[in-house]
């Protein structure tokens, strides 16, 4: 009989080599947690992270880039001016909520202190995110209202001379104030008392996935708290009815059609080859006598029913004629049950009529009477041990008819400037009472919702396993080491690299009498003359790149200002809310690039959707600190800004660095004839002087002969216009002798 196999043959039954075991399990080892390299991209190594101080010390050491010592790190700080833009956006992107005192961010940094990236993203759980907001909506309207003078702080924060405080020394040591969070009750919000205004709220429970956070599942009376926390955000309206001819496929419909709903947005024509009604040429369907409907067509009746009111209806959407009739009533006070009789319903009338009972003809006869039903002592109707409803089943009922994000108990993760807080409000019809202004803001921002709706892109695919992605790539080089820093402290080095940088160009460009303050502001030392004037002149990137500059200044410093303890949480929110909608005002960026004027006007037109909504009992004036709409919109023109204001900066510096590149010679003009010969004279006896000259002497004696070559040419030309003089004056006394 054969032995089982594994088993028989010589040394079957031997102990195991442990040595080759160990040398065979290292190898498999090895093999599987090596440094790991993608085709094409750079080897992926772990960095531990540094302690804060390595970051604070580097940046108090390159105080002051202009003196001599830090000669070789200028070309490295002026090299990452391109990526500027790019720092401030994860800086802003990454910013601290009210219901946050301070936030620590990772941040990735160059040895040499030339620039700071946050990085991280801010994913957030989009149910809590909204009631988290919810709640500063009713906190600040209770500030102020009991605040009986709420005072705005200054802008900008601190003086043009005054430079960026140093975070170890001010700010490391001194406790913030209080942020905006509302008392939240241990027995209604019991579900969320003990995580809801935390960073990252549910991280290391099993309502994530895990620390990637990336999708969240929630419980429904989890999800029913916070339904009712973030009421104060969400619309009032749920039936869809409510929306007929004020939906997306009708604004489309009407666009197509060149018209406007009432209280809609307007559009340009969509096709220019159409003619209005009056201007319409004679044919057999306007004929006035086929016509066969003889009062005048409402816009409405075209834009409902596209097919039958226009002769050429082209690119229109068939929006639903009518939904279900909705009879869910939204409680208002949760501690009503489940199913109850709601006031507002027309109460069902108790008298009953006396009426002769009418009897069916199955009986002819009047005196048979109906049979008897015996029914047993223990019949019981169906469900009659159930309850009819539980401690939950209010919260469902209001969670089924609720709108997104509450709709779902689980979900994906988002970053928090892709939630629209506010986006529901404009899609509603406009009071009639508010004043125009307000009513031009509805349909700006109706329509610009549904052009984006109109052209927006498929999301485009993951990157492909080639393609780098720029924090990992700078993460895997021995420039860029990585720790955890205040988010304040971050601003601070971002502001502090900024203006080193710009700095260091004016320098480079030699304009010693321009002066870069340290909120930005490019000013003339003294009264410049024409030639400096023009010399002084800077392109578009390196102003949009300041102006980007001052804003951040302006933002991260009110986040200085409320650290030291000079305002307080409601402050800042408001100070931020006026900061994000009067970017026109504080800062010069439309200067720059005109089309940043759509954000001005968007921002604006956002400002007086909340006002309008937040003064409706608290009056009129500062105080209202609901900044994050406004937040998304600069964020958004960041993120488009990014890839042209690094180009731009990339040629800049290629310039500086590299010298323009020459396209030929040029044509010289009848101005400029003279001064072109005494040019190339110059030019030409500084080459035949260089030609004798040793090879070893020319680098150093160069800039000599040119100095000489230049007094000796200033001293011919006076020479020569004294021989001009003298010779007019000679010749004057001999004509006049003779």
């Amino acid at each position: 009989m054969a032995p089982p196999p594994g088993m028989g043959g010589p040394g079957w039954n031997e102990p195991p080599d442990i040595d080759a075991k160990a040398r065979e399990w290292n190898k498999h080892n090895t093999k599987r947690f090596r440094a790991k390299q993608r085709a094409g991209g750079p080897v992926e190594t772990m960095k531990d992270e540094l302690p804060p101080e390595h970051i604070r010390k580097i940046m108090r050491d390159h105080g002051d880039m202009t003196s001599k010592k830090f000669r070789y790190d200028k070309r490295v700080y002026l090299g990452a001016l391109k990526y500027v833009p790019h720092a401030v956006y994860k800086l802003l992107e990454n910013m601290p909520m009210p219901w946050e005192q301070a936030r620590n961010v990772k941040v990735l940094y160059h040895i040499t202190g030339a620039i700071s990236f946050v990085n991280e993203i801010p994913l957030v759980i989009e149910p809590i995110y909204t009631a988290q907001w919810g709640t500063m909506w009713v906190m600040m309207r209770r500030e102020k209202r009991d605040r009986r003078r709420f005072k705005r702080m200054r802008f900008p924060p601190f003086d043009d001379e005054e430079p960026p405080l140093d975070y170890a020394d001010n700010i490391l040591d001194v406790e913030p104030l209080e942020a905006i969070q509302m008392e939240l009750d241990e027995e209604d919000d019991e579900e969320v008392y003990e995580w809801f205004y935390t960073h990252k709220p549910l991280l290391g429970t099993d309502h994530v996935n895990g620390p990637s956070y990336k999708t969240w599942r929630m419980t429904v009376k989890q999800m029913g708290t916070l339904h009712r926390l973030a009421g104060q955000l969400l619309s009032d309206f749920i039936d869809k009815n409510y929306f007929y001819l004020f939906d997306k496929k009708s604004f489309f419909t009407a666009k197509a059609l060149n018209m406007a709903i009432p209280g809609g947005p307007k559009f340009e024509p969509l096709y220019t080859d159409v003619n209005s009604v009056e201007e319409e040429d004679w044919n057999e369907f306007n004929d006035v006598n086929k016509i066969i409907i003889r009062h005048q067509i409402r816009s409405e009746y075209m834009i409902a029913f596209p097919y039958v009111y226009n002769s050429r209806p082209r690119g229109v959407h068939m929006a639903p004629y009518h939904y279900p009739t909705l009879y869910y009533i939204k409680a208002e006070d949760p501690d009503l049950p489940a199913f109850y009789f709601d006031p507002i319903i027309n109460p069902v009338s108790t008298f009953q009529p006396r009426l002769k009972p009418r009897r069916s003809s199955y009986f002819d006869d009047e005196d048979d009477e109906l049979p008897e039903l015996d029914v047993s002592s223990e019949f019981k109707p169906l469900l009659y041990d159930s309850p009819l409803y539980g401690e939950d089943t209010a919260m469902g009922i209001g969670l089924y008819w609720a709108a997104e994000p509450f709709s779902s108990r689980s979900g994906r993760t988002r970053r928090a400037y892709d939630i629209p807080l506010i986006d529901k409000w404009f899609h509603e019809r406009c009071p009639q009472e508010y004043p125009v202004k307000v009513r031009v803001s509805y349909q700006k921002l109706l329509k610009n919702w549904v052009l984006n709706k109109l052209h927006s892109e498929k999301p485009k695919p993951k990157p492909q396993p080639g393609k780098q992605i720029l924090f990992k790539a700078l993460k895997n080089t021995k420039f860029f080491q990585q720790t955890e820093l205040d988010w304040v402290e971050v601003g601070l080095q971002v502001c502090r690299q900024g203006h080193n940088m710009l700095n260091l160009l004016i320098r480079r460009k030699g304009v010693e009498y321009l002066h870069l303050d340290y909120n930005f502001n490019l000013k003339p030392v003294k009264t410049l003359t024409t030639k400096e004037r023009k010399k002084s002149r800077f392109g578009n990137a390196f102003h949009l790149c300041r102006e980007i500059l001052r804003l951040t200044k302006i933002i991260v410093d009110s986040h200085v200002q409320y650290r030291l303890g000079h305002v307080d949480a409601f402050q800042l929110a408001d100070g931020l809310q006026y900061t994000f909608a009067h970017v026109g005002q504080l800062t010069g960026i439309y200067r720059y690039k005109y089309k940043v004027m759509k954000q001005v006007r968007a921002c604006k037109d956002l400002k007086h959707l909340i006002y309008y909504r937040f003064n409706v009992v608290v009056g009129k004036g500062p105080g209202v600190g609901i900044w994050a709409p406004a937040w998304r919109v600069w964020l958004f023109f960041l993120r488009g800004t990014i890839p042209l204001l690094e180009r731009w900066l990339g040629n800049l510096l290629a310039r500086q660095f590299e010298g323009r590149v020459s396209r030929g010679t040029k044509s010289v003009t009848k101005q400029r004839v003279e001064s072109h010969y005494d040019l190339e004279l110059r030019a030409a006896v500084m080459h035949d002087i260089l030609d004798m000259m040793p090879a070893g002497m020319k680098g150093n004696k160069a800039k000599l002969i040119l100095a000489h070559l230049s007094e000796a040419w200033r001293a011919y030309v006076k020479f020569r216009v004294l021989c001009i003089l003298w010779y007019t004056r000679i010749n004057f006394l001999f004509h006049g002798i003779y």
